[in-house]
């Protein structure tokens, strides 16, 4: 039987749904004998309760049951039939006009785009490339020797410097009144590295152990202390310790300590290099990646179905939740999020994913087993035991969806790349590394 499908706009359309009355209380009917097998009721021997108070407690809710199977089964016969690739959930109605003995029913809902793929080579990508410098390498065990150092108390007559570990008691005040978090006894902090508002970091820069100052320090706007964001305090400070860094040189018992396998400095230089590679290749992939999906999305052309639209702003909306309640943020799973936020993002993950798609299909970019292999093998490198880090990949199917997703937009990248107009840029390490 054909079916009449209503092109409602661009992507929407509408069907009419027909179901036998008597199928429907047909299969209500077999499923509350099923039941009466075994619900149990006050006074009544299990499997003997009358089919009038089965009927009367859980009629309903079975009604409910079968219609949305019977009108779920109708929806899935009637779209296979008119060759329709349904995007998200119907809407379905029920319509008061429905022939003798019959149940009817409206589903609206929207249909799979089709995506036309512009002419990629006029499109212009820039494609940026990084090189590892030999100071990028000194940085790089600059900080590692940092994490390693050892403080040493600092000669009573020297003040505090950059670098100093300083404990001090302080307490501020905000119109002379104490406020909460403004005081502390034996608080440790390290000079010059952002642990303290900056304007509180240079009042104790000089400061001689069991000397005292009084200062004043303007909150930023955007404290994440709302109680005294943009308020300006007097703060009282007294030195009670100044311990001055120990680094560890930059030796062959510097690279033992770090596990190097040969002990040695050229070989932590090696080590450093080649973790630094790594970092860079990915950030560089992700920098190349947005570029080209900028372009893609630029040349296609498509409708985008809002009800995907909408299930992806749910799924950014929980993502959101989740983070705050890692977060420790009080009561985040009903904090209200309002999905116009998400809207703008959600719309683009779409359509991007609906030509994407379409260009692996079309360009057979789907991921080989090969480029799997390799992509989870690179990632392992960078952990103490790669072995065990391919096995957790490995024997997981969620976890592999994922790596399979990022090698086919990786493949995606590279076709975009061979056939758009690259306009190549040397981005510095800094600036890379820098970048969100």
């Amino acid at each position: 039987m054909a079916v009449n499908v209503e092109t409602l706009e661009k992507l929407e359309r509408r069907i009419i749904l027909t179901v036998a009355a008597d199928l429907i209380n047909g299969e209500i009917e077999s499923r509350l004998k099923r039941l009466s097998r075994t619900v149990k009721a006050d006074g009544f021997r299990p499997g003997k309760v009358p089919m009038s108070v089965v009927a009367q407690r859980y009629g309903q809710s079975v009604q409910y049951e079968v219609v949305n199977d019977r009108i779920g089964q109708a929806f899935n016969e009637a779209t296979n039939e008119a060759q329709l690739r349904v995007a998200g959930a119907p809407r379905i109605t029920q319509k008061n006009d429905a022939p003798e003995g019959q149940l009817a029913f409206d589903a609206t809902f929207e249909v799979y785009p089709e995506v036309t793929l512009g002419d990629l080579s006029g499109a212009e990508v820039e494609r940026i490339a990084t090189e590892v410098s030999e100071a990028a390498i000194d940085r790089t065990i600059e900080i590692l020797r940092k994490q390693r150092r050892t403080f040493g108390l600092r000669p009573q007559a020297e003040g505090a410097a950059e670098t100093d570990r300083i404990t001090i008691d302080f307490e501020g005040k905000i119109d002379g009144e104490p406020f909460s978090g403004g005081k502390a006894e034996a608080f440790q902090f390290i000079v010059g590295e952002g642990q303290m508002l900056e304007q509180f970091d240079q009042a104790v820069r000089g400061m001689k152990v069991g000397e005292s100052k009084t200062f004043p320090l303007q909150f930023p706007a955007d404290y994440h202390g709302k109680d005294v964001a943009g308020k300006e305090a007097d703060f009282m400070v007294t030195v009670k310790k100044i311990e001055a860094p120990n680094l560890p040189d930059v030796d062959d018992a510097l690279a033992k300590a770090l596990g190097i396998k040969d002990g040695t400095v050229e070989g932590l230089r090696a080590d450093v290099k080649k973790n630094l590679e790594r970092e860079v290749k990915f950030r560089v992939q992700a920098r190349n990646k947005g570029a080209v999906m900028d372009a893609l999305s630029k040349a296609a052309e498509l409708d985008v179905p809002q009800a995907l639209v909408a299930g992806e702003t749910e799924r950014l909306i929980e993502g959101a939740r989740a983070d705050l309640k890692q977060r420790g943020v009080k009561d985040a799973e009903t904090t209200p999020i309002p999905p116009e936020i998400f809207k703008p993002q959600a719309e683009r993950r779409v359509r991007l994913g609906l030509v994407v798609a379409e260009l692996v299909r079309t360009k057979g970019l789907q991921a080989k087993p090969e480029q799997l292999q390799a992509h989870i093998e690179e990632l392992s490198q960078s952990y103490e035991k790669p072995a065990e880090v391919m096995r957790w990949y490995l024997s997981d199917r969620q976890r592999m969806s994922e790596v399979e997703a990022v090698v086919i937009e990786n493949n995606v990248t590279e076709y975009v790349l061979g056939c758009a107009k690259v306009i190549d840029k040397v981005l510095p390490f800094d600036d890379l590394m820098a970048a969100q």
